[in-house]
C-alpha cells in the first residue's frame, strides 16, 4: 500500500466530486421556480432542448459550463452565462449547439453571456462545424449595455460573424423558441434556415409597448411577429413548428441531409484503450502542487495502449515530447515533467521548469508535428521558464522565443490540458488560451496565474509594508503574517480553476477521466477543416 498515492487519490476525488456538484448546481440555471414556469409555457428548458436534439447516447461536450461563475452577484448571478454551448452529434453529424437559458433573466445577454456566444462561433469558424442555434432571449441585459453592446468584440460581432460564415459555406440554422428581440432579430434571419415555434415564439425589432410608445400604434405581439406572421405574411422565416419538440426534429430532418465534408486528413487507426488504469491519475497527482511526480505516469494512462514514442528522450528532460494516439488520432504530446531529472552533464534541473535545451527540444518537435501534419497536445504543469544567470547568459529569452514563435505559428490544430500549475510565460509557451488552442481545459487541480499564490504573496507583502513603513506604522511578525495571509487568501481565489472557467479563459474544468473524449471530439472537429496556411516560423533568434 502506498499512503501517498491513497492521500492524493482521496483528495483529487474529492475535487472531483465538488466539481459534479457545481455542476448539477449551475445546470439548474436560474433555478426550479424557473424551469417549472418554462414547462408550464409548454417549453423545455435550454438543457432540454439540447438533450433532445443530439442523438440518443452519442458523445458530446459542453462548452463555458462554468461561465458567469460568482460574476454579476448584485444582479442576482448569470449562471453559466444564461447560454449552453454542446458540442455533439445530430443525425450522426458533428455539431456545436448554441442554446439561450430563458430561466436566467429570461435569456438576456450578459457581458459574459457575449464573449461565450463568440466562442461557440470562434469553434464552428476554426473547424468549419455546423452551428445550431436555439433562441429564446430578451436581448442585451439593459443595465449592463455599456459593457455587451458597442465594442468590436461585443454583440454586434455575432451577426457580423453570422455573414462571414455564410460565406464560408458553414451551416447556421436557427430556432426561435421564444423571445427574439431587438437586434438580436437578426441572428437567426442571418442563418441558413430560421425555424419559428407557434404561438411560443416572436421575432420583432420592437415589441408592442415599444410600438405603442414610438408610434401610437396599438397591436398586440403575437401579430406583430409571432410564428404566422413570420412564416405567411412577412416571409422572415423558413419552418413553423407546433411545439420546441417540433421545431427540434424539424433541426434534426435538416442536418441529415448535408453532404459530406472535406477532411484535413489526420491520421487515425483503431481506438485503443490505455493498459495502464486511467483511474490511477487520481493517485498518481499529488494534492500539493510544488510536489514532484512522474508526467510519464500520467501520458501512458492517457495515450492508447499505453504506448508513446519520445522524440529526443534523453535531451530536454524537463519537457516531454512524444508521439501517441488517443482514441485512435495520432498526436504529438508537449508535457512538462514534474520530476528532477539530471542532464547528461550532471547538472539537476527542477520538474515544471522550461530550461535553454527543453526549450529547443520542444521548438524542433513542434515544427516535426507541423511537417507531418500531426495535431498537438499540451499537457501544462508549469511553473515558468529558468531565471538566473546561468539562464540569462545562456540565451533563455531567445531560447523561449523560439518556443512561443513555434507555438504562435504551428498550423496544426492545438489542444491544451492544464494539469496542475499554469504560471507566467509558462502558459504562453505550453499554449494558453491566447495562442489559440482549439480547445483548452483545465483539471480541478489547476492553478492559473502570473505566478504562484506564495510567491505572488511574497512580492505583494514587501510593497503592502514598505507602503506602510513609509507613513510611519510599525509592522510586527503578527502583524506581517496577518498581511500575508489576507493577500494569499485573495490571489489564491484568483488562481482557482474555476475563476479562470468563469472569464471563459478555459473552456471547461473536466474530469481527468473525461480528458480522452475532449482530445478525441476536438481532433474530429478540426478534422472538418483542412489545413489551408503554410507552416512558416518566420524569423527567429539564434
Amino acid at each position: 500500500m502506498d499512503i501517498n498515492f491513497n492521500k492524493n487519490e482521496d483528495y483529487n476525488k474529492l475535487l472531483v466530486s465538488d466539481l459534479k456538484k457545481r455542476f448539477k448546481k449551475v445546470s439548474l440555471g436560474g433555478g426550479l421556480k424557473r424551469i417549472e414556469k418554462q414547462h408550464n409555457k409548454g417549453k423545455l428548458t435550454a438543457r432540454e432542448r439540447i438533450d433532445y436534439l443530439l442523438d440518443t447516447k452519442s458523445k458530446s461536450i459542453e462548452i463555458g459550463t462554468f461561465a458567469g461563475e460568482d460574476m454579476y452577484v448584485e444582479h442576482g448571478g448569470c449562471p453559466s452565462g444564461g447560454v449552453v454551448v454542446k458540442i455533439g452529434y445530430i443525425s450522426g453529424k458533428q455539431c456545436i449547439v448554441v442554446a439561450n437559458d430563458a430561466t436566467v433573466k429570461a435569456g438576456a445577454w450578459f457581458p459574459i453571456t457575449g464573449k461565450k456566444n463568440l466562442r461557440a462561433q470562434e469553434i464552428s469558424i476554426e473547424n468549419k462545424l455546423p452551428i445550431i442555434y436555439l433562441v429564446d432571449s430578451a436581448g442585451v441585459y439593459l443595465p449592463l449595455q455599456d459593457e455587451i453592446f458597442p465594442d468590436k468584440e461585443h454583440f454586434g460581432r455575432i451577426f457580423r460573424n453570422n455573414a462571414v460564415m455564410s460565406s464560408m459555406g458553414i451551416t447556421q440554422i436557427s430556432a426561435v423558441m421564444g423571445s427574439c428581440v431587438a437586434g438580436g432579430a437578426y441572428l437567426p434571419i442571418m442563418s441558413d434556415e430560421a425555424l419559428i415555434v407557434d404561438k411560443t415564439a416572436s421575432i420583432f425589432l420592437a415589441g408592442s409597448y415599444l410600438v405603442k410608445a414610438a408610434i401610437g400604434e396599438s397591436i398586440d405581439n403575437e401579430t406583430l411577429g409571432g410564428a404566422t406572421t413570420h412564416c405567411e405574411i412577412s416571409g422572415v422565416t423558413d419552418y413553423k413548428a407546433k411545439d420546441d419538440k417540433d421545431a427540434l426534429d424539424k433541426i434534426k430532418f435538416i442536418i441529415d441531409k448535408i453532404g459530406d465534408y472535406d477532411t484535413a486528413g489526420f491520421n487515425r487507426a483503431d481506438a485503443l484503450k490505455p493498459k495502464e488504469n486511467p483511474k490511477d491519475i487520481y493517485g498518481i497527482l499529488p494534492k500539493s502542487r510544488s510536489d514532484q511526480y512522474d508526467m510519464k505516469a500520467i501520458i501512458s494512462r492517457l495515450v492508447d495502449n499505453s504506448e508513446f514514442e519520445e522524440y529526443k528522450e534523453g535531451f530536454g528532460k524537463t519537457i516531454i515530447t512524444a508521439y501517441a494516439r488517443i482514441d485512435g488520432w495520432a498526436v504529438g504530446i508537449v508535457a512538462n515533467q514534474r520530476q528532477l531529472v539530471k542532464t547528461k552533464q550532471g547538472e539537476m534541473q527542477f520538474g515544471g521548469v522550461i530550461y535553454n535545451d527543453s526549450a529547443d527540444k520542444a521548438t524542433r518537435f513542434i515544427a516535426n508535428c507541423n511537417q507531418k501534419k500531426i495535431p498537438l497536445v499540451f499537457l501544462q504543469d508549469v511553473t515558468g521558464f529558468m531565471v538566473g544567470s546561468k539562464s540569462e547568459h545562456g540565451g533563455i529569452i531567445k531560447d523561449g522565443a523560439k518556443m512561443v514563435n513555434a507555438v504562435s505559428n504551428s498550423v496544426v490544430p492545438k489542444f491544451t490540458i492544464i494539469i496542475g500549475n499554469s504560471y507566467g510565460a509558462g502558459n504562453y509557451a505550453m499554449c494558453g488560451k491566447a495562442y489559440d488552442p482549439r480547445l483548452i481545459v483545465a483539471w480541478p487541480s489547476a492553478e492559473l496565474a502570473v505566478m504562484s499564490g506564495n510567491s505572488a504573496a511574497k512580492v505583494l507583502l514587501q510593497i503592502e509594508t514598505a507602503s506602510l513603513k513609509a507613513k510611519g506604522e510599525t509592522i510586527t511578525p503578527e502583524k506581517e503574517a496577518e498581511l500575508f495571509n489576507q493577500i494569499k487568501s485573495r490571489y489564491d481565489n484568483q488562481v482557482s480553476p474555476y475563476y479562470a472557467a468563469s472569464r471563459l479563459w478555459t473552456d471547461g474544468i473536466i474530469d481527468p477521466l473525461d480528458t480522452r473524449t475532449w482530445i478525441s471530439m476536438g481532433i474530429e472537429a478540426a478534422n472538418h477543416a483542412p489545413i489551408e496556411k503554410k507552416f512558416n516560423l518566420g524569423v527567429i533568434q539564434v
